[in-house]
């Protein structure tokens, strides 16, 4: 299979303002041939030829010291950092807690957990894995590599990024603050009325969970127009939509979704706040409310965040495949169309979660429609990874192994995902250990492992080093079996009719050796994660040195240094193909935009379509005033729960903290 590529010239840079932008060379992808007339100024100046501008973009684009400069950074690839790590601490967190329940459930009539202790477990554990964890982590990754993929510095609004992650620590923290003072709540992540209302959840477990829901879903939505705003307006010159690499389409579906998506949990978790505050009757039968109204909200919301945390793990896939197979991806349009595909019909299955509540069997047959048909936009990329490996000479690296051991699982989920799909073998399996084996094969398979596959294949660009290929080898096989063993037997528990939810079950039921099989295979599942994370941070210190292309991948993030210097490029490049690394690797040459400032913090301003410069964004620097920003919305979001004095407290700061944010600087020295 030969590589192509896409080689039409991105159009004339003319020079506007007084700037100059190179003009980018036509290209003759068969011969490797350059128009020699067309040849310009230095096709590949390097940061070494002045260090006076070295000296100047090092100090103008610095990171803050010290404890109170921990809280000022703005740079993506410092808050993308933070979202990572914060993730996997809620995730080895609720993993925990997922431990704990697998040992209340190992042997029959257990009394190693309470009751009502395993269902604040169980509660946390769910809302921590998809709200705290799932999310957040691919939009780490997205913030961190995006930016320096499509050729910028910066993301749109820095000051917003770092308020977005500083909103989403307050957040998250407090929910797990609740758990250790025991009042985390003990109706599930998903928070079903008249379970959920004031009658059968008093106190202020509930409470917390639908008002730190709300403020962290306001994280995720500063991420996502983040994201698309970064995407459509600051790629580098040439990258036009048809260049640009599948992870950027991934997470430009994903922050489209995130939009669309995180507004109806907001709306259902601020009426039910209000149901239990002030009395209101939005889901209560009583005073003409529906408790099938919170349903279509929450699933409205949360089938798409299935598909919000797997388009861009499916980006991360195509990514690593394209890298170890070292060929052009097979069927980039199609990917990129299925990519595309997946996220609109995923806002068309959420009834997919109702079928056992009664609705009209007409109706809920356009919605199994739907669910079979998610299928088929998924099963295209798969076939299309297929035939990119098909005779290749694939590298068997620790992110290629997690790409392969997907694919086996996330198989597996499809399929269940297709037979739950049908609404009389959903009747059958509906609120059964089925369901959870299919829901964590789609979700560690599908996302877990594409993480951990793009942890291993991103983290030289993140720390400069390499991790253990040995140890990584050791924590994928542990990750792969345990994850079998520990949820494969779930589908026969599930078929024998034992329900999810439940904290015990009778001997007499036969349940039991699944149940000790399925604990055994949890403990291994969590060593191969603690395999990783060890791996991880020993090489921060003993993993040998990177280089800047480890896995001589193709696309702009590995042109840079690793780690990367605080403005990740010294020159923007500009693009000619979908594969320019490896296009550069052959020709010897890389043709870059001239002009930008090095004093200042500034960013190439493209067109949506063709990528051609406009503009250039002068973008804020590091402050303190996002932290303050997210410390005075917290109060509010917190404090009304106790007393509504808090709310006009929080207004009067977030006022104060915003005039600070952007109150005008010293205009910039005009030399």
């Amino acid at each position: 299979m030969s590589k192509r590529r896409d080689d039409a010239p991105s159009g004339d840079l003319e020079t506007k303002d007084g700037r100059h932008w190179e003009h980018p060379q036509t290209r003759d992808a068969a011969h490797h041939g350059r128009r020699e007339e067309e040849r310009q100024e230095p096709l590949h100046p390097t940061v070494e030829d002045n260090e006076e501008e070295i000296r100047k973009l090092e100090l103008a684009w610095a990171a803050p010291t010290g404890f109170i400069g921990w809280f000022k950074p703005v740079n993506q690839r410092i808050i993308g950092r933070r979202f990572i790590v914060t993730a996997f601490v809620y995730f080895v967190l609720a993993g925990l807690l997922g431990l704990a329940m697998r040992l209340q459930l190992a042997v029959p009539e257990n009394d190693f957990l309470p009751p009502e202790i395993y269902n604040q477990f169980f509660t946390v554990h769910g809302t921590a894995m998809m709200f705290l964890f799932a999310i957040p982590v691919l939009e780490g990754f997205a913030l961190f590599v995006t930016p320096m993929m499509i050729g910028t510095r910066d993301m749109a609004f820095p000051r917003l990024n770092a308020f977005g992650y500083y909103v989403y620590l307050i957040g998250s923290s407090i929910f797990f603050v609740m758990l250790l003072v025991g009042m985390a709540p003990d109706t599930g992540w998903f928070n079903y009325v008249p379970l959920a209302g004031k009658l059968y959840a008093p106190g202020v477990g509930v409470d917390i969970w639908t008002t730190m829901i709300t403020f962290i879903e306001v994280s995720a939505l500063t991420a996502a127009v983040e994201l698309i705003v970064t995407i459509l307006k600051l790629r580098a010159p040439g990258m036009t939509l048809n260049r640009m690499p599948v992870f950027v389409w991934a997470s430009l579906v994903m922050a489209f979704m995130i939009v669309f998506a995180m507004p109806s949990i907001i709306v259902s978790s601020s009426l039910l706040i209000l149901d239990r505050l002030v009395s209101t009757g939005f889901f209560v039968p009583e005073m003409g409310g529906d408790p099938l109204l919170w349903q279509h909200l929450f699933w409205f919301f949360g089938h798409p965040e299935v598909y919000i945390v797997l388009v861009p793990a499916l980006g991360i896939v195509s990514t690593i495949v394209t890298t170890f197979t070292q060929r052009t991806l097979f069927g980039y349009t199609a990917i990129v169309i299925s990519i595309v595909a997946t996220g609109f019909v995923s806002f068309g299955l959420w009834v997919h979660h109702m079928f056992a509540t009664g609705l009209p069997h007409l109706g809920m047959s356009f919605f199994m429609a739907a669910s079979a048909m998610i299928a088929i936009p998924n099963g295209v990329q798969v076939f299309c990874w297929i035939a990119t490996m098909w005779g290749a000479r694939i590298q068997f690296s620790t992110p290629m192994l997690y790409v392969l051991g997907f694919f086996w699982v996330f198989v597996i989920g499809g399929l269940t995902g297709v037979m739950v799909a049908s609404i009389p073998f959903d009747l059958q399996v509906h609120d059964t250990y089925f369901l959870v084996a299919h829901f964590h094969y789609v979700l560690i398979g599908g996302s877990v492992m594409p993480v951990l596959g793009g942890l291993y294949y991103w983290y030289p660009k993140m720390s400069g080093r390499m991790m253990s290929e040995f140890w990584g080898k050791v924590s994928f096989a542990l990750v792969f079996i345990g994850f079998n063993v520990a949820f494969f037997p779930m589908h026969q528990l599930g078929l024998d009719g034992m329900p999810r939810r439940v904290y015990t079950y009778l001997e007499e039921m036969g349940w039991s050796e699944l149940n000790f099989i399925s604990t055994i295979g949890a403990f291994v599942l969590a060593a191969g994660f603690a395999t990783t994370f060890f791996n991880a941070l020993a090489s921060l210190r003993v993993g040998p040195k990177a280089g800047n292309n480890p896995w001589h991948a193709e696309t702009l993030e590995w042109v840079t240094e690793s780690p990367p210097p605080p403005y990740n490029q010294r020159h923007i490049p500009i693009v000619n193909s979908r594969e320019p690394v490896w296009d550069w690797r052959e020709e010897q040459e890389r043709p870059v935009v001239l002009g930008l400032r090095s004093d200042r913090r500034e960013v190439l301003v493209t067109s949506i379509l063709d990528a051609e410069p406009h503009a250039v964004q002068v973008v804020p620097g590091p402050s303190i005033w996002p932290f303050l920003s997210a410390i005075a919305a917290s109060v509010g979001f917190v404090g009304i729960l106790f007393h509504p004095i808090f709310f006009v407290v929080s207004f009067f700061l977030a006022f104060f903290s915003f005039v600070g944010w952007f109150w005008p600087r010293r205009p910039w020295r005009e030399d």
